[in-house]
């Protein structure tokens, strides 16, 4: 699955969370946490694969130091990467949005 991480409304920078707020989808704050945690882990191994793609097509197979330090396109690949919100906001942003399903193994399917 990929993610368009330029429109999401997830926050750039901290900000406080009412905890009551995040048990309301699953009716448990840890079982809440714990899907957040999974599905950040998640978009980081996204962001970073992506990201790594995206730097090889600009690798040089020379060992130019020159060409080292003038890629731009590589500066500018990795300064948009690191304006992108934290892999954490963007989860908790997908949880209040309620675009994340939670598949609970305790809970038996009909």
């Amino acid at each position: 699955m990929s993610i368009n991480y330029k429109n999401t409304n997830a926050e750039r920078t901290t900000i406080t969370r009412d905890v009551e707020f995040l048990d309301n989808n699953t009716g448990n704050i840890y079982k809440a946490i714990t899907a957040i945690s999974k599905r950040s882990d998640q978009i980081g191994v996204e962001m970073k694969d992506e990201l790594i793609r995206k730097l090889a097509e600009f690798a040089s197979t020379t060992d130019n130091l020159e060409e080292v330090f003038e890629n731009r396109e590589q500066i500018e690949i990795s300064k948009f990467y690191e304006q992108l919100p934290k892999p954490a906001m963007i989860a908790i942003q997908e949880f209040i949005e309620e675009k994340m399903y939670i598949k609970d193994p305790e809970q038996k399917e009909d």
